[in-house]
């Protein structure tokens, strides 16, 4: 089946808002590098938009109507948000759910070492990635420590122009013979990816230097270097070493999101899977102002390692949240409840690959994604035999055609690349086992799980339009 290119398809108005809405998306990006800067920033946005916190609703024992915006946060890291609609929530929700968690490097809980003159924070990666594409770029370092007191201290170091970076060094090709026979896997290795931080010796003045001549001072003068390096953390943020304990700190690639290409046709940032589909996601909820059926859109981490974990898919955060809603709402038993997530429609909200005339022997060209292809559905994930996959059965794909060509969306399908060749998962095969319509949607992706991924602006815009429409129209 042959489609015309989306941007062949927009008017002049259109082309306008498509640039406008990539310029707040980007801008989005740039704010949220991680799952905690992610939720700050929709809770900053939905609370001008008028959504009330659930908790505090409870706290003042209060209740929820018809029209009412409300949303929950699960550890910072986490946030469901729902607009209240005219059916009773037992008759089903229709559910945006996208993840806000993208692959990483972690600094470990006791990181800090000195090596050559060189000091180092030891790190964890994050997700399946490319350990090679790591090195040599320009990084930054995201996240919080948490004190012994509660004092919660946020970093965000290497994103301002009067920022330092990070870095994680390469042998140079002059010595390289070796390292390049081996596999890609193992070019660099999982424990090579330590960040250097510094190479400045601590310097005391001459008097010190004179009054300070036992052993134990003597030790500490061969970690120079770690020393300067928690001397400038302790001046500058009261941390002290043993603060790596009760700390996330996430190393992530420094700079904002660019356009790409002449024709500035694209996207070019970190973290554009899953956050394009959450940002998507967000926006429609807030473009909706009345629907039948309760609107809901959940943003999940840990999506990239399995979704597990109290802020994952897998907890019940997003089950338990639904009750406390249904129960506000004055309809809450254990059998509402149950009948209401089964009645649900969901878009599980994620990327898919997109076609890369690179690598064309990876991808069957009549089912991938193609950039300015429009919003892209995957009917199915896994891998090889559909190994641990959603699969959505034929009537909701036709019920989505119906909503889709209604609205005059451009959509196409796609999978994830060739049989036998590789896979990937989503959310969507969680939600699903409520007994829920489920299917996974969002953004064709180029360079995905790289430090720098691609994505096309008309993309972007389409899949929001396609969002809305669902939001609205799904009730099967």
């Amino acid at each position: 089946m042959e489609k015309k290119n989306t941007w062949e398809t927009y008017s002049h108005k259109q082309l306008k808002e498509v640039d406008e809405f990539a310029k707040e998306y980007m801008q989005f990006l740039d704010m949220g590098k991680t799952e905690r800067e992610c939720v700050d920033t929709i809770v900053n946005t939905i609370e001008k938009d008028g959504y009330k916190e659930l908790q505090e609703i409870i706290k003042e024992k209060g209740k929820l109507k018809k029209g009412d915006k409300v949303y929950a946060v699960c550890m910072n890291k986490a946030i469901a948000m729902f607009r209240i609609g005219e059916k009773p929530m037992e008759e089903g929700m229709n559910i945006l759910g996208a993840h806000i968690d993208s692959p990483r490097l972690d600094v470990k809980q006791n990181p800090l070492y000195e090596e050559g003159g060189f000091a180092y924070l030891d790190t964890h990666y994050y997700g399946g990635v490319k350990k090679y594409q790591w090195v040599t770029i320009p990084l930054a370092l995201h996240g919080v420590i948490v004190k012994k007191d509660g004092t919660t201290i946020e970093l965000a170091v290497g994103e301002n122009e009067d920022d330092p970076v990070f870095f994680i060094s390469d042998l140079l090709i002059h010595l390289a013979q070796e390292q390049l026979e081996k596999k890609a896997s193992k070019v660099i290795e999982g424990e090579a990816l330590d960040l250097i931080i510094g190479n400045k010796p601590f310097l005391i003045d001459k008097k010190d230097k004179e009054e300070k001549k036992d052993k134990e001072e003597k030790g500490a003068a061969k970690e120079a270097v770690k020393k300067g390096i928690l001397a400038i953390l302790k001046e500058n943020y009261e941390i002290e070493e043993e603060d790596f304990i009760s700390a996330e700190l996430e190393v992530v690639p420094a700079g904002k999101a660019r356009e790409a290409g002449f024709d500035r046709s694209m996207i070019l940032a970190y973290g554009q899977d899953d956050r394009v589909c959450a940002f998507s996601s967000l926006k429609a909820m807030l473009e909706v102002e009345e629907s039948k059926r309760t609107a809901c859109c959940l943003l999940v981490d840990k999506e990239e390692i399995g979704s597990v974990g109290a802020t994952g898919m897998q907890s019940r955060f997003f089950e338990n949240t639904v009750a406390e809603v249904m129960n506000l709402l004055g309809q809450y038993s254990e059998l509402a409840l149950r009948r209401c997530l089964t009645n649900s429609c969901m878009l599980s909200s994620d990327v898919s690959s997109a076609f890369d005339p690179s690598f064309a022997s990876s991808f069957d060209k009549k089912n991938v994604a193609y950039l300015g292809g429009g919003m892209v559905f995957n009917k199915f994930t896994g891998s090889r035999g559909k190994s641990g996959s959603n699969d959505a059965n034929a009537e909701y794909l036709a019920h989505l055609r119906e909503i889709f060509d209604k609205e005059n969306i451009n959509f196409q399908t796609a999978e994830l690349g060739k049989v036998d060749l590789g896979g990937g998962g989503t959310i969507a095969y969680i939600l699903a086992l409520y007994g829920m319509n489920v299917i996974d949607s969002g953004v064709a992706v180029l360079n995905m799980h790289a430090p720098w991924e691609a994505t096309s602006k008309a993309d972007v815009y389409e899949t929001k339009r396609g969002y809305v429409a669902f939001l609205k129209g799904a009730k099967l």
